[in-house]
């Protein structure tokens, strides 16, 4: 194996490790509650990782075997995934730029308005036919019955650091003026007609706030705050496959001018 080849397959092994940490975030995102009530949003992260995976072993095993067509091939399909996460992370950081919290006096946690959050989630999200499926999913969730196993008084719940999507669909809006019993029974509003929202409040545990435009809002603020974090190891990923992929194509061209000078050494011979 050429020293151009051997430099190639090194910088394949690179771009293989990149892909695990790419998986891991969207396995992560695809475990999170909101995520998995939204499947759309649940695998095209692991999806790209396996595909990155697979092609960064597929340029290992053609530079460790001299395999020039396999390399090329390599090639080819690395950079078309390159611009495909370099699209991913921009189209993220566009529609989860806008920050639709906001801080209530004496609480810890935010709430969430709809209208903070960018056009496309909002019309994707809380599309009428969408909701009804995503608040089905949210209600068979575990994400508002922990908080009453976490939380028993009222001053543990207020500065308590709970999730957007706890704070929009477990209780109902601060602004309503609703009684603390538990994080899930709140009863005597002060003032029902604060927010639309307030009428829209069901000690039910199937109904709670899942209707409510907070409970909408909150789901948003923790797609919003999920996949910023996951951002972050794709940019520090997407740097390094670039990275990799200027080197290898320039390890490849040395590689074929090294074949040409052989096949021309034995020629001459």
């Amino acid at each position: 194996m050429g020293v151009s080849n051997k430099i190639t397959a090194v910088l394949n092994f690179t771009a293989l490790l990149c892909s695990i940490p790419i998986m891991a975030a969207g396995i992560w995102l695809a475990n999170k509650p909101d995520n998995e009530c939204i499947r759309s949003f649940r695998w095209p992260i692991f999806v790209l990782g396996v595909l990155i995976l697979l092609v960064s072993l597929a340029g290992f095993i053609g530079a460790y075997f001299n395999k020039q067509g396999l390399l090329a091939l390599y090639l080819f399909c690395m950079a078309a995934l390159i611009i495909l996460l370099l699209v991913v992370l921009i189209f993220a950081f566009t529609v989860t730029r806008p920050d639709g919290s906001y801080g209530v006096p004496g609480r810890a946690y935010r709430e969430y308005r709809l209208d903070g959050f960018s056009k496309w989630l909002r019309d994707y999200v809380t599309d009428s036919g969408n909701w009804q499926k995503i608040r089905v999913c949210l209600a068979e969730s575990d994400a508002c019955p922990n908080l009453t196993q976490n939380y028993i008084t009222a001053d543990q719940f207020f500065v308590a650091h709970i999730s957007p999507l706890q704070s929009g669909c477990c209780k109902p809006p601060t602004a309503c003026g609703y009684n603390y019993v538990n994080p899930n029974l709140w009863i005597n509003p002060v003032n029902p007609s604060a927010d639309p929202d307030c009428l829209l409040w069901n000690n039910d545990q199937n109904i709670l706030c899942y209707n409510c435009n907070s409970c909408r809002a909150g789901l948003l603020g923790n797609l919003r705050k999920e996949w910023r974090r996951a951002n972050v190891i794709l940019i520090v990923a997407v740097v390094i496959l670039i990275w990799v992929y200027v080197i290898a194509c320039s390890a490849f061209k040395n590689a074929q001018t090294e074949e040409l000078f052989r096949r021309y050494k034995q020629g001459w011979v």
